[in-house]
């Protein structure tokens, strides 16, 4: 049997570790997992095993949470980050990529993180937990998908404003990010000839040059060069009619220009079903698609869905 999934911590004072536990009470044996944390952080009164290597997790987790134990600094309060904790979810994440990189896990799932306490109790130096990643796997660049049954969209630029998404947009940004998003298509979903649609930067894929001319510059040559060389490229297409359910049955992943075009969609169509996938890490990472929800912290009230689909993924993912 293949060595279990990696699921770090997160955030202590998040949903994480409550959303550990009733994945853990859905999947069990079916998706082997090892929950990398403090287990103080778990709900009172969870169902532990604690486990120092993680092959004992896949016995172990028929019958309960199998943890291996990382003391943080501090218990905490459900809602309320500790600073004082910051070291110890940077050196969770940190475990995590040694453990599939020597291959006693098969993949990575990450909960959420809280930027700020990370930022206020370890200067922790990067945008967020991809750049982490990035960094961790000896990557230069690597590309966030957003994964469900039902959409993969891909945006080429991610946490910027609108209005700086023209200036970061350039030729060798989206041929990069068609690039690692045909080769993970096919290295961890399976699809040996991948089918690429790319929306335009403006409405209408610019309408001629009347609402832009990214699009007749650069986009358009761009992909056209790419599609000489062989991949199924398509676009730039309108994204306004680039995600209704005809248009999806024509492409394996959309890339589009910026954040909201991409997750507006998938969203739209599979809010709780959505995980996040980095592509061009040298290892399997997903995510769900939701933050650390203080809100509703050590309520109960969390919705495991996205974090059972993105150990579901992994699992696929590493076995592909």
């Amino acid at each position: 049997m293949r060595p279990p999934v990696a699921l770090t911590c997160g955030e202590p004072a998040g949903i994480g570790p409550e959303l550990a536990l009733k994945a853990w009470q859905t999947l069990r044996d079916t998706c082997p997992l090892v929950w990398i944390g403090d287990p103080r952080h778990l709900p009172e009164g969870a169902p532990v095993t604690l486990v120092d290597d993680p092959a004992q997790a896949v016995a172990a987790s028929a019958a309960a949470l199998p943890v291996l134990p990382h003391r943080f600094a501090r218990e905490t309060v459900p809602g309320t980050p500790d600073p004082s904790n910051a070291r110890g979810v940077i050196e969770v994440i940190e475990r995590a990529v040694a453990l599939v990189q020597t291959g006693k896990a098969s993949a990575v799932c990450t909960a959420p993180i809280h930027k700020k306490a990370l930022i206020d109790g370890a200067g922790f130096a990067y945008p967020g937990h991809t750049e982490f990643l990035a960094a961790l796997g000896g990557c230069d660049r690597v590309v966030m998908m957003l994964a469900s049954e039902r959409l993969r969209v891909v945006p080429a630029t991610i946490h910027i404003a609108l209005a700086e998404v023209p200036k970061a947009l350039t030729p060798d940004l989206l041929r990069e990010t068609i690039r690692i998003t045909a080769d993970g298509l096919r290295r961890r979903f399976g699809i040996a000839a991948p089918r690429i649609a790319v929306a335009g930067l403006n409405p209408h894929a610019g309408e001629g040059g009347a609402m832009g001319r990214e699009e007749l510059d650069w986009i358009a040559p761009l992909l056209a060069e790419i599609a000489a060389d062989g991949l199924s490229v398509s676009g730039p297409h309108p994204a306004d009619t680039l995600f209704h359910a005809a248009a999806r049955t024509r492409y394996d992943a959309a890339i589009a220009m910026y954040h909201d075009q991409a997750l507006i969609p998938i969203k739209t169509l599979d809010f709780d079903r959505g995980v996040n996938v980095t592509l061009g890490l040298p290892f399997v990472r997903t995510s769900p698609d939701h933050g650390t929800a203080l809100d509703i912290a050590g309520r109960g009230e969390a919705d495991p869905t996205s974090l059972i689909e993105a150990l579901k993924l992994a699992q696929r993912m590493a076995s592909g």
